[in-house]
């Protein structure tokens, strides 16, 4: 190495003053006139330093001037007349500044840009002699060599005496550019105290700090530096007169709320700040905005506004115990708005973890404080009550007895005169308390505290703070009621909100899906599907950060598993999925609730792919329920006997720690055959009477009461118990008449006992398999060709029938066979109106991909239903269904 660089010792030159050294070390006499030009940290002293002790020891008599953009006008002046009088070397090195542009006159300019990503990695692995990823080296540090080698030693600290050093106005634009404000020019006007004109002086200082891209935009490991080492009382005052202007102007704080997160900063206008930026966040972080939201309570924000929010951030990003404690405390308060919102809040978490009959009575409780609060919000507390009493509002006022019952009116439901349960009390939004009904009237009805007192209603304040409200809670409480037994009035929630109340897609949503609820408890119970759906597909666009007991989409996918429906569940679950409805508190569901749709339509890979996307994380009671039933499910199916032996047990207590409700009926059928099959039936006998009670008290409607009898029966089946499967049969076949899925498995239930009874006939067995295949039922299907193939003795029909488990257990949608059942669809006419977007899609020239992406479903559903209508067409390959279905797409429809 040569001599001048030698001099350098272990100091990082820049390869510019390197390539210079170099050229100084072969001409060391050639007189220099040079001005050397960078921002900090670029290496101007390190290369000024390498010269003078070379000119020092050469005995040159040279000029060596570093920051010479520091100096005052008459420096500048002399600097100048010595450079013109003198001869020797001249070396002079500044920061980009107007001030110094007269110093280019001086000599040559040399320019140190920033380093090239080589060169960052060359550099780095010259300091600590590692190889680092130069690239991920290069982004964070913008190729500025100091931040290069503070980085790669771990010398950040470093910056902490420069930063304080630094003009004040330049560390508060600093502070202010890594808080996010660097382009709000009037946000740094006000800041700087300086006219727009003024601002770029403070611009050029910030820049010739070194600290800055190209863009002017604060480098990455440069704003962690500011963050972590700038002077901790003036960054907080700088983000605090920051926040206030934003504030002042009504503008958005989330960012520079975020940075004063871990400034300590408290008070009220901290707490504002961190509570307004909390409600940016909420709708796209939950977590963010929980953070945010406690630290509004920290810093002294008490209100309920910010309670509830954190409680909904909360329970968005599934913190359900942090909500549930928020919800809690708020049942104490004083005002009824608020106890309101924190019975919303507990019964939305007491949802999720199966308390649906508690969640009733919290969400009856706060429609009874909405219209309290609203009849006496309107009526003057000397008014005297239609009874002659007089209605005080005292701070110990307790709640009139208007609000804490109702009494029961008879309805007449169209085409159901003569149904006893059109009786019931009415599910009328207007309604001046909670429901009553004989079953809830035994009961003991929620109270938050030994004096239920209610103080007088504040004042209308604007925008209510509560995200259910009056205009959803009489919907939720009816969704409760209904799925614990206890109404079934035949009046649906009405779609118009009450006066006051804004008729948002949420009401709507809500509404409708109580509608859907209430119809399916009526009649045949499958005119609830469109109403649920339609509920789904509403609250898509509309959810908005509001956590939800249960989704339209859950709920619809269940009624639609109740309905042979398999196609629409999974098509709603995977809208719902893709839309985030009800954010991570909601996507456990919908994916388990997938697993189901896979699971019960005989597709155990899919179904072992969605139980495997939610294993490990933590569940709430009525996820654990179904999450470990689909377990107990995939591994009877599987014959996986040790698996069914290990997943019994923690099925078991799942069951244990969740409620018998309407919308559990499914997991419970699965517990009862594999209580059968592990010698455990008579654990479950008791929650099976009690899902039998309930659906005693809603009539037994048949499209939730079909699969649990379903079920039984193959419970039955396996203990071999012939007197309780023909009671199931008999339940079966009163339901035959409520449409193709019922009278499938009623058809389906007599051949099983006559499989059973060791005669029957193979041609209804290959017949009744075969419409389970075409509902989708493979595995039931497989399973019964299956079990009557091993007990036949005619081999002729057990061929046929092995040969018919085959197919049905190895495809899926319905099969066409050489002797087609009399009356079936043929065509297009086979295929769902899902699997028919998806056809003329594909058939279009779409990608999988494309096509989900149109659907909002997956690329691999839509292989999944390419797979179905596969089937159903009876193709060969891709290429002979891709033909069948142009043909078939080309023809015109007949109506």
């Amino acid at each position: 190495m040569n001599a001048l660089l030698a001099k350098t010792g272990n100091d990082a030159v820049h390869p510019a003053a390197r390539r210079l050294l170099e050229q100084l070390a072969e001409t060391p006499a050639a007189p220099v006139r040079l001005v050397v030009v960078a921002p900090g940290g670029y290496g101007k002293t390190a290369l000024l330093g390498a010269l003078d002790r070379s000119y020092r020891e050469a005995g040159v008599e040279a000029t060596v001037v570093d920051d010479a953009d520091q100096l005052d006008d008459e420096d500048l002046t002399r600097l100048t007349m010595l450079a013109a009088a003198k001869e020797g070397p001249l070396v002079v090195a500044h920061r980009p500044n107007p001030r110094a542009q007269a110093l280019r006159s001086l000599g040559e300019t040399l320019l140190l840009p920033p380093l090239t990503v080589d060169e960052v990695g060359k550099l780095a692995k010259q300091l600590t002699g590692r190889t680092a990823d130069a690239s991920a080296l290069h982004a964070s540090t913008g190729g500025v060599p100091r931040l290069v080698e503070r980085v790669v030693t771990a010398r950040l600290a470093d910056f902490r005496a420069e930063l304080a050093a630094l003009d004040d106005d330049v560390l508060r634009y600093l502070i202010a550019a890594e808080a996010g404000a660097a382009r709000n020019l009037d946000l740094l006007c006000s800041l700087l105290e300086r006219t727009p004109d003024e601002l770029p002086e403070v611009v050029d200082g910030a820049r010739a700090t070194g600290l800055l891209d190209a863009e002017d935009v604060l480098l990455p490991a440069a704003a962690e530096a500011v963050r972590a080492y700038g002077p901790p009382a003036r960054r907080l005052a700088v983000l605090q007169q920051l926040v206030e202007a934003q504030l002042t102007r009504g503008l958005p704080v989330l960012d520079l709320a975020t940075s004063l997160l871990d400034a300590g900063s408290s008070g009220a206008s901290a707490a504002t700040a961190f509570a307004t930026a909390a409600s940016e966040a909420l709708p796209t972080d939950p977590k963010h905005a929980a953070r945010l939201f406690e630290a509004a309570a920290e810093a002294g924000a008490r209100d309920a506004a910010t309670t509830t929010g954190w409680a909904r951030a909360a329970a968005l990003s599934g913190d359900l115990d942090t909500a549930l404690r928020l919800g809690d405390g708020m049942l104490s308060g004083e005002d009824p708005e608020a106890r309101a919102a924190g019975a919303e809040i507990a019964a939305t978490v007491l949802a999720h973890r199966g308390e649906l009959a508690r969640t009733a009575e919290l969400y009856r409780w706060a429609a009874a404080t909405d219209s309290w609060s609203r009849q006496h919000a309107a009526t003057p507390a000397s008014n005297s009550g239609g009874d002659g009493s007089t209605a005080t509002q005292s701070g110990n006022e307790a709640l009139p007895a208007s609000a804490t019952s109702h009494q029961a009116a008879t309805h007449q439901t169209p085409g159901n005169s003569a149904d006893p349960r059109a009786s019931a009390l009415p599910l009328d939004t207007n309604a001046a308390g909670p429901y009553t009904d004989a079953a809830a009237a035994t009961s003991t009805s929620y109270v938050p505290n030994s004096n239920p007192a209610f103080p007088k209603p504040p004042q209308p304040t604007g925008e209510s703070y509560r995200w259910v409200g009056p205009g959803a809670v009489d919907a939720f409480a009816t969704i409760a009621l209904v799925g614990t037994g206890q109404t079934t009035d035949g009046q649906a929630i009405a779609n118009v909100p009450m006066p006051g109340v804004a008729p948002t897609l949420f009401t709507g949503a809500a509404a409708r899906t109580a509608n859907g609820i209430v119809e399916s408890v009526f009649g045949c119970g499958t005119e609830a599907l469109p109403t649920l759906v339609g509920a789904a597909a509403m609250l898509e666009p509309a959810v908005g950060g509001a956590p939800l007991p249960d989704s339209p989409a859950a709920l619809a996918a269940l009624a639609g598993l109740h309905a042979g429906e398999l196609a629409l569940a999974e098509s709603v679950l995977e809208r719902a999925l893709a839309s985030s409805v009800g954010g991570d508190l909601l996507a456990t569901r919908h994916r388990l609730l997938l697993g189901w749709v896979a699971m019960t339509g005989g597709h155990l890979a899919a179904a072992t792919e969605h139980r495997d996307a939610v294993a490990g994380t933590k569940l709430e009671a009525r996820d654990e329920l179904f999450f470990a039933t689909l377990e107990l499910g995939l591994a009877r199916r599987a014959s996986d006997l040790v698996g069914l032996q290990q997943s019994w047990e923690r099925a078991y207590q799942a069951s244990m720690r969740q409620q018998v409700d309407l919308f559990t009926l499914l997991p419970l059928g699965e517990l009862a055959i594999a209580a059968a099959r592990t010698g455990a039936h008579a654990k479950l006998s008791r929650r099976l009477e009690r899902a039998h009670a309930m659906l005693d008290r809603l009539g037994n409607p048949p499209l939730w009461t079909v699969s649990l009898c379903w079920h039984e029966l193959h419970a039955a089946i396996t203990t071999e118990d012939r007197a309780t499967a023909e009671r199931q049969l008999a339940a079966l076949n009163r339901f035959a008449d409520c449409g193709r899925y019922p009278a499938a498995l009623a058809r389906a239930a007599e051949c099983w006992l006559a499989v059973l009874g060791g005669t029957f006939d193979p041609g209804e067995i290959s017949a009744a398999a075969a419409e389970l295949h075409e509902l989708d039922l493979c595995w039931d299907a497989a399973r019964l060709a299956g079990q009557a193939a091993i007990r036949t003795s005619d081999r002729k029909a057990m061929v046929q029938l092995l040969e018919a488990a085959r197919q049905f257990q190895g495809t899926t949608g319905r099969l066409e066979s050489a002797a087609p059942t009399p009356g079936s669809a043929t065509g297009l006419s086979a295929l769902s109106e899902r699997e028919l977007e998806v056809a003329r899609l594909v058939v279009d020239g779409l990608t999988y991909k494309q096509a989900g992406s149109k659907l909002f479903i997956s690329g691999k559903t839509v292989e999944h239903h390419m797979a179905r209508i596969r089937g159903k067409l009876g193709a060969a390959d891709r290429r002979e269904l891709l033909a069948t279905l142009r043909e078939l797409l080309a023809k015109p429809t007949m109506n």
